[in-house]
């Protein structure tokens, strides 16, 4: 068999050979049978003309754009690059509900109900509501059937999947990897210890909060009087809602759960997910507007008083990490998931001892708090020592530390500014 018309080939034609001979099918049973053929496997309509040009006749062929997905029996393909994917799985059921118009958490789920949900919990989010005015009064006396109802977390006589991880005591049993690992690295291939949190998404960001703050993240004791007073080494605030994020924006969907690794000079907080479609890193820390991944699970958070719903998540951590004058946190994508991370003042002189820097280095790095920047002439004056050892010594804060970024012109305009500040 050949697909072939004329002498140049456009759209499959079916000819046949008949004593070594091609016989071409008729140019009008051919413009009558592509539609039908169109028609009956894939299911749309297409427009075929006929087309003289220079180089012989063709066959256009038109296809409008189709809101919902069409599939070639039974499959579904899309183009990636120069080669055709099949899509399966988890990635044709999010292609099929994006083309619906629906998320993965307000998918409705069987064989659940009220009884099954946690009463603790649904009263849990009764106490946050009424204190967060962020919901009617009266519907938090409702029945927590009602309630569900009011947070529209059922669709008919369903349960959504949000709700199983709002409010059901184990939703691992229905949605794997819904759940929290916290680890401590000395370094990227060696964790000293680490732990699970469990439980449903109330419940996971008041344990995850408590174990942080009391096993993973170190607090400077003070007293205000008789006062005791904890100053601990990132914001509470920024790191809560860095994983309120995480977990309104996690794609529950890849079945793996929110990560979160800390060092002795850095805090990671990952969960799998996308952005919205055309946004970058730049479009996020520019002010922008909310789009919650997941918007029944957001709903619920900001009646329980937990986020806003104005796209100021990341404007909040900048603050908070900018008032206990920590660097601005950094933000980036990486294949299936989102990183925050959160950085200590490193610029202080145990760190800087601990880096192995020498006297001198340490005293320009201190004057580099309080100052923009340094030249060579300016660390000469500073430490009274030659230009050959302010050259050396700048360069190894450059080069060797990374502690410093050059700027201006090579030689006397020269500068040297702190990575970060």
């Amino acid at each position: 068999m050949y697909w072939c018309l004329g002498q140049k080939i456009a759209w499959p034609v079916r000819c046949a050979r008949v004593s070594g001979q091609r016989v071409f099918t008729p140019k009008k049973k051919l413009l009558e049978e592509i539609p039908n053929k169109v028609r009956d496997t894939l299911g749309i309509l297409v427009d075929v003309n006929l087309i003289q040009s220079t180089s012989g006749k063709f066959i256009e062929i038109i296809v409008e754009q189709y809101p919902y997905p069409v599939n070639y029996k039974g499959q579904y393909h899309y183009r990636s690059g120069s080669t055709k994917q099949e899509l399966k799985g988890a990635a044709l059921d999010k292609f099929l509900l994006q083309k619906k118009g629906k998320k993965w958490d307000g998918v409705p789920i069987p064989n659940i109900s009220i009884s099954d949900l946690k009463n603790e919990t649904l009263d849990f989010f009764r106490k946050r509501a009424l204190r967060s005015q962020r919901i009617d009064e009266e519907s938090l006396t409702d029945s927590n059937e009602h309630l569900i109802e009011n947070l529209q977390l059922k669709e008919d006589i369903y349960f959504k999947r949000a709700s199983i991880l709002l409010f059901h005591p184990n939703p691992e049993k229905y949605i794997t990897g819904a759940y929290i690992k916290i680890g401590f690295f000395e370094s990227d291939s060696d964790l000293r210890f680490q732990d699970e949190i469990h439980g449903n998404l109330f419940e996971l960001i008041e344990k995850t909060t408590e174990l942080l703050f009391t096993k993973y993240i170190k607090a400077l004791i003070s007293y205000d009087g008789l006062n005791r007073v904890e100053t601990y080494e990132y914001p509470k605030e920024a790191i809560r809602e860095a994983l309120l994020n995480a977990i309104a924006h996690k794609d529950y969907s890849g079945g793996v759960p929110i990560q979160i690794s800390v060092y002795k000079d850095k805090l990671m907080i990952w969960n799998e997910g996308q952005l919205p479609e055309n946004w970058t890193i730049e479009t996020l820390l520019d002010k922008h507007s909310s789009k919650p991944f997941n918007p029944d699970i957001a709903n619920a958070l900001f009646r329980s008083g937990y986020i806003e719903s104005w796209g100021r998540g990341i404007s909040k951590m900048k603050e908070k990490c900018f008032d206990y004058a920590l660097p601005t946190p950094l933000f980036f994508y990486k294949s299936s998931g989102f990183w925050v991370e959160f950085r200590k003042d490193i610029y202080n002189r145990d760190q800087l001892n601990e880096l192995g820097l020498n006297e001198r280095q340490i005293k320009a790095i201190l004057y580099l708090k309080v100052n923009e920047k340094i030249n060579n002439s300016d660390y000469q004056t500073l430490n009274n020592v030659s230009k050959a050892t302010a050259t050396r010594d700048l360069s190894e804060l450059t080069e060797k530390f990374k502690l410093l970024n050059r700027s201006g012109e090579v030689g006397a305009g020269t500068n040297y500014l702190l990575i970060g500040s």
